[in-house]
């Protein structure tokens, strides 16, 4: 009777710690921004894109736009780090239909705009072999490193600027430093597909994204 009543007891004990491992296994991440400042739209996207697992396993970036910010998370919804970015000098929130088809100098100044949405990301080279992220392969949008360019566009001043206008000078690409590059971006979204949600600045979160972001602002 003993054994019987502590194989029961074993039973019920064996059931309660399985149950519990499945409400933790079902209770969703949160995103972790490691005490990084971030918007609450930034935030928002987070939590959905962990919440959801959106991602699929894949490391993701959340590029909030009106802040001109860019942050990099592992699969596991932990943040591997946050820089300034430079930015389409165009505000918008949609690219031009054929646009990476065309000449970089035929592209109209207002026409130079960073795109809202989700994108799947892949890394690749452009036509002179530099490593990139691809995030928009048609419209010829990438994560690039910071180039040399003319003094003039003062983009390494501009990169380190704390006022978010002065980030507007790209032609819509997602510009970094190399040294964020190197040690966050290529590690993560330069060695395999990934997912980067670019945060609108002319519309709303619900209008890109869809109704469940604005379900996650708990």
């Amino acid at each position: 009777m003993g054994r019987f009543v502590r194989a029961v007891a074993g039973f019920w004990v064996g059931c309660v710690v399985f149950g519990a491992g499945l409400a933790a296994a079902a209770k969703p991440a949160s995103a972790d921004f490691n005490g990084e400042t971030a918007s609450a739209e930034a935030r928002t996207v987070a939590r959905w894109a962990v919440g959801q697992r959106d991602a699929r396993g894949r490391p993701f970036a959340i590029v909030d736009k009106r802040q001109a910010r860019l942050y990099v998370f592992g699969a596991d919804g932990r943040l591997l780090g946050a820089t300034s970015v430079l930015l389409g000098a165009a505000v918008g929130d949609d690219s031009v239909p054929g646009i990476g088809a065309r000449p970089t100098d035929a592209i109209e100044p207002h026409e130079r705009t960073t795109p809202a949405g989700r994108f799947d990301s892949e890394p690749g080279r452009n036509l002179t072999g530099e490593a990139i992220v691809w995030f928009d392969y048609h419209a010829a949008l990438a994560i690039h490193r910071l180039r040399p360019a003319p003094l003039a566009q003062r983009r390494e001043q501009r990169l380190a600027s704390r006022v978010p206008a002065d980030k507007r000078i790209s032609l819509g690409c997602i510009v970094v430093g190399e040294a964020f590059y190197d040690a966050v971006v290529a590690p993560s979204l330069g060695s395999q597909r990934g997912v980067v949600y670019l945060l609108p600045e002319t519309r709303g979160l619900a209008d890109v994204f869809g109704q469940p972001t604005i379900n996650a602002r708990l």
